[in-house]
């Protein structure tokens, strides 16, 4: 029977550490979807979304199908090996949490789909709650226009 799995995030010197060994020392079975949904998400320079991710790894070569792909990234999140981001259109995007890296906020342009890591701005505040209330996880996204669509005047698309 496998170790306990760890709660930690990706170790800061990734990809040092292998996506093998990372989902092994989880407590994971590693799988060649689980590895490639990895290096893809450790390798994009913004959150991914479930078919940005699914372009990744079929670029790569790697044969998968949309149910696996949503258990290999759920599976993921649940290890807080990965974070799940709110976009539009009840989308989730997806980005490697890295160690000692602390959890941050999020831009997402309303008007073309970007999302943008605001490495600068903390997500993790803890409220005041009413009484009996628990906290599992907070999230912040902003919401509006990214610069270039601000510069070419694109308009909010109607919902």
């Amino acid at each position: 029977m496998p170790a306990p799995a760890s709660s930690s995030p990706v170790p800061a010197d990734f990809p040092a550490t292998t996506a093998s060994a990372l989902i092994a020392a989880h407590g994971g079975r590693v799988t060649r979807t689980r590895v490639a949904v990895i290096e893809a998400l450790q390798g994009a320079a913004h959150p991914l979304s479930h078919d940005e991710v699914g372009v990744a790894l079929t670029d790569a070569g790697i044969a998968h199908d949309r149910v696996t792909l949503y258990r290999a990234l759920e599976w993921l999140v649940d290890k807080d090996i990965a974070q799940r981001i709110a976009a539009s259109e009840r989308a989730w995007r997806f980005e490697i949490r890295r160690g000692g890296e602390h959890r941050h906020a999020h831009f997402h342009c309303d008007r073309c789909g970007q999302v943008l890591c605001l490495e600068d701005v903390p997500s993790d505040s803890k409220p005041a709650l009413p009484a009996g209330f628990e906290l599992d996880r907070s999230e912040l996204v902003l919401h509006g226009a990214c610069a270039d669509c601000g510069r070419r005047g694109l308009k909010m698309e109607a919902r």
